[in-house]
């Protein structure tokens, strides 16, 4: 009996603290990021990464929802913070210091873009503008505004069903400068 509870309580201590500060599960609902994530889809989210680095563009997040915190949402990193994202009939377009004169997104994960739609928002120092893969079938950054930093709980690194390391990785996530 007294292995059993030494057993227990070790393992009290090594769960938790992994649990609450390292990584934890979430499982997607909803059809914004599709077909990248679907609902079902169980990930693991590594809650450490962005305490230690900035998100790039392309990366996927997952975070609190801004206009209410008790929920949790899963959107791909389109704007940094400090620029200026402009929406031109579904095709998006990035100015920054770096790129004045800015420079289109070329994103071959997305299947179904939303026509007619026009934007701009500047970007304050610790904002992300972000947007789901199923443009037609999201509510994102374009509805609600920006995401805090401070909203940011983390990154996909595992998802079970279907198995995949990094899911939703941006090596397809491409630049080009017209």
């Amino acid at each position: 009996m007294r292995e059993i509870v030494k057993f227990v309580l070790l393992a009290i201590i090594i769960v938790i603290p992994f649990r609450l500060y390292v990584a934890q599960p979430f499982i997607v609902d909803g059809a914004s990021m599709s077909p990248t994530f679907e609902t079902g889809n169980y990930l693991i989210v590594d809650e450490l990464s962005y305490h230690l680095k900035s998100p790039t563009r392309g990366s996927v997040l997952v975070f609190k929802y801004p206009l209410n915190p008790n929920k949790s949402f899963i959107k791909r990193v389109i704007g940094l913070p400090g620029e200026t994202v402009s929406i031109d009939d579904g095709k998006v377009r990035i100015i920054n210091k770096e790129n004045p004169e800015g420079f289109n997104l070329d994103e071959p994960y997305i299947e179904l873009r939303k026509e007619n739609e026009e934007m701009s928002l500047t970007l304050g120092e610790r904002e992300y503008f972000v947007m789901g893969d199923n443009r037609l079938g999201s509510a994102d950054s374009r509805l609600w505004g920006p995401v805090p930093e401070g909203n940011i709980i983390g990154r996909p690194i595992i998802r079970f069903f279907p198995p995949g390391i990094f899911p939703g990785d941006d090596s397809k996530f491409g630049i080009t400068t017209n």
